[in-house]
């Protein structure tokens, strides 16, 4: 990757809509040498997807929460196949294999706090594996 894929892909994280034209113009970059970068990009896996990002009040899913989960051995279940397990509800966002007192970290989103406590009590905590959560929610985004 070099510093033309970098301004290019910087170019799509901050404005993902613009069209292969207006990407050109605003680097400067001939609009083919621009098309093929990003086709180039998205060959070998440096772009992963183009996704939209909703209005999450508008959507009606503006609550954020972040989870905390225990990991419990349970037979040949590992730490993987719960964080997997998880990633597999509507609700989740993100799931995260981390280091330290916890060890998995869960975003989700929700219509209320009510269907947060719903998704840890009816759903989390019926993953087998899940030994026990800590829930974080969240009082606004900044970035």
């Amino acid at each position: 990757m070099d510093e033309k894929d970098r301004r290019i892909l910087t170019y799509l994280m901050d404005r993902g809509r613009d069209k292969i034209a207006d990407i050109s113009r605003n680097l400067d970059i001939p609009r083919i040498t621009v098309h093929e970068r990003i086709q180039g990009m998205i060959a070998r896996g440096t772009i992963k997807k183009f996704t939209v990002v909703p209005d999450y009040s508008e959507v009606g899913i503006p609550v954020v929460a972040f989870i905390f989960v225990s990991f419990r051995p349970a037979g040949k279940i590992t730490q993987r196949d719960v964080a997997k397990s998880i990633s597999l509800f509507r609700e989740v966002e993100e799931v995260y294999i981390i280091a330290g007192q916890w060890d998995i970290l869960v975003k989700i989103r929700a219509a209320s706090n009510e269907d947060v406590g719903k998704f840890v009590l009816d759903k989390l905590r019926g993953v087998e594996g899940v030994e026990r959560s800590e829930t974080i929610s969240v009082f606004s985004v900044v970035k």
